[in-house]
């Protein structure tokens, strides 16, 4: 979805629609909800009660979620989650993105790297054959400076994956990690994100919405 602000700025909507039956990781907690109060008769408002995982859609990972003495979402600076950010495609390849299909195409002095992996996103199913980022596609991006890495793709390891590298390399290197962002109708180019979490005191993820607005 894209709107264009009073200033003539184009907004793009990057995030996922939660709804009823918007795919969640295998064996993670189904999105519902459920209308509570129903406006009619004595009853002035419509309120509905949500039942999600932490991970739902677009959300941003707190180091919590993979480091046992990580910060929680309510303790992460939102810094990395605002800002000029660029976006690179590294759409089809093996399962983990190569350094050499990202790092020649950073600009100097970007912060922010988001890389769309997906052609189409998968929007009505879970697909497990996703893309990840290489550990030395992370810590080539850490080297660079870069705070933020966003995926389309859910998850910076495998869905086989028993030892995180992935996270734990975006750990070492202080990043924050944004996932399940859509990038189908985003070109490649420099933009302005906008995707503060969810203030989740003690949570180790949060849903986000998650926007960009052309510079």
């Amino acid at each position: 979805m894209t709107e264009t602000d009073e200033t003539g700025r184009r907004i793009w909507d990057i995030s996922q629609a939660l709804r009823p039956g918007v795919p969640v990781w295998p064996g993670d907690t189904a999105y519902a909800e459920e209308r509570t109060w129903v406006l009619e008769g004595d009853c002035p408002v419509n309120v509905s009660r949500l039942t999600l995982s932490t991970h739902t859609g677009a959300h941003a990972d707190a180091p919590l979620h993979y480091d046992p003495a990580g910060e929680p979402m309510g303790q992460v600076s939102l810094v990395p989650y605002l800002g000029p950010a660029q976006v690179i495609h590294a759409v089809g390849g093996p399962e983990r993105i190569a350094a050499e299909e990202i790092m020649g195409w950073v600009r100097p002095g970007v912060r922010r790297v988001l890389i769309r992996t997906y052609e189409r996103f998968p929007h009505e199913a879970w697909r497990s054959d996703y893309r990840c980022p290489s550990v030395e596609l992370i810590e080539a991006l850490g080297a660079a400076g870069v705070v933020l890495i966003g995926l389309d793709s859910p998850s910076m390891d495998p869905e086989s994956a028993k030892e995180l590298v992935g996270h734990l390399a975006v750990r070492r290197r202080r990043m924050a990690i944004l996932e399940g962002l859509v990038l189908d109708a985003v070109e490649e180019g420099l933009y302005e994100l906008i995707a503060p979490p969810l203030r989740l005191e003690g949570a180790d993820a949060a849903p986000v919405r998650a926007l960009l607005r052309s510079l």
